[in-house]
């Protein structure tokens, strides 16, 4: 069905207010002064609330997408104003509880609960600040601008997590628990190479591969590094110490958040913006055999949505495998602070690859 006039100037309209709204963030000019104060913060409960979406397109009839199927999405708000700027995520092996950071140095716990197959709402939410070594929230804007986190070991209730910064540049680790995140206990030795970074385009996307020929080690993507070549630069932690990996740049996006599966399968998310398209998201999805050292991945997009879509500044991915063999993809946004023109979306989608659903590795 075409779109009448008044459709139109609804898409134009949405499209000029988003793109407003983050060409601060995407051009690297955003200031922290909108980051909320956590210095004072106290890990507790947070009312979170959630508007359910059922179609993936904003203004007209939802289409089936070719690799993927929409499950649904939540928009989560909070009259908390530390509440807002999530920009990583864990999901546990039900798809429910979950772990989530914020570039303004915050976590985020809760249990996302389903109408069926189909997200509904977040309980049991919780808030704390990230803190240093001497259990302190972390206070100065420039170390304190988490970006991706990855389960190292155990569980969301029982593990070790390792979590990237950038603005000071570096990966620390905490100890997860029941009541949240732990104090920081030391960080994972970067490679010479990250000094290359710039401020405000580092470690943005972080894994520890869940199997393959790479098990158990971190993976890491600055947000826009570019090779000789101008492909995207990141690290793969080997016995041996961190060695270069490469990303094919397909379109100048910039690189978000990435998530393994235990067949050694990494997904990547990536986000573009530019003045006249506004934002849009990809994923791609990269073959255990197509990831290692000295290597340029190129991988399979499989999702590709631009502002017509249901998509916000996608930067937070978490991709499970469900005891169903459905390879389940979890997104979230960060709204950087601006509750007016942006959004918190939870978006969730299902592959639609029964090969990928078959390759569980053998218990």
């Amino acid at each position: 069905m075409s779109l009448n006039s008044f459709q139109r100037i609804g898409i134009a309209v949405a499209q000029c207010s988003l793109a407003v709204a983050l060409f601060g963030i995407m051009a690297g000019a955003a200031s922290a002064d909108g980051k909320p104060d956590i210095s004072k913060l106290k890990p507790g409960p947070i009312v979170v609330e959630s508007k359910r979406i059922t179609s993936f397109k904003r203004f007209e009839a939802d289409k089936p997408l070719a690799k993927v199927t929409f499950r649904g999405g939540l928009q989560l708000t909070s009259p908390a104003p530390q509440f807002g700027g999530w920009s990583a995520l864990l999901m546990d092996d039900d798809a429910k509880m979950f772990v989530s950071v914020s570039d303004a140095g915050e976590w985020l716990t809760g249990t996302l609960v389903y109408d069926g197959i189909h997200p509904a709402g977040i309980t049991n939410a919780r808030i704390g600040p990230l803190a240093d070594t001497t259990g302190q929230p972390i206070r100065r804007d420039r170390d304190r601008d988490s970006e991706s986190i990855a389960l190292e070991s155990g569980t969301l209730e029982r593990g070790s997590a390792l979590i990237s910064f950038e603005g000071r540049h570096r990966i620390e680790r905490y100890d997860l628990t029941s009541a949240g995140i732990s104090t920081g206990r030391g960080s994972l030795k970067l490679p010479a190479g990250a000094k290359k970074m710039h401020s405000n385009q580092g470690l943005e996307a972080l894994t520890v591969m869940k199997g393959g020929p790479y098990k158990g080690a971190p993976v890491a993507f600055s947000e826009r590094l570019y090779d000789p070549s101008r492909n995207h630069t990141g690290w793969l932690w080997t016995a041996s110490g961190p060695r270069t990996i490469h990303l094919k740049n397909i379109g100048d996006y910039d690189v978000t958040d990435i998530s393994s599966l235990d067949d050694g399968t990494l997904f990547v998310l990536e986000r573009r913006f530019r003045w006249l398209e506004g934002v849009k998201m990809r994923l791609r999805r990269i073959a255990p055999d197509d990831l290692g050292p000295d290597h340029t991945s190129e991988g399979e997009i499989l999702i590709e949505a631009d502002m017509n879509d249901q998509i916000d500044n996608m930067e937070g991915l978490a991709v499970t495998r469900l005891k169903t063999g459905e390879i389940l993809i979890t997104m979230i946004s960060d709204d950087n602070f601006n509750k007016v023109l942006q959004r918190t979306l939870l978006l969730q989608f299902v592959r639609n690859d029964e090969e990928q659903a078959k390759a569980r590795p053998p218990d």
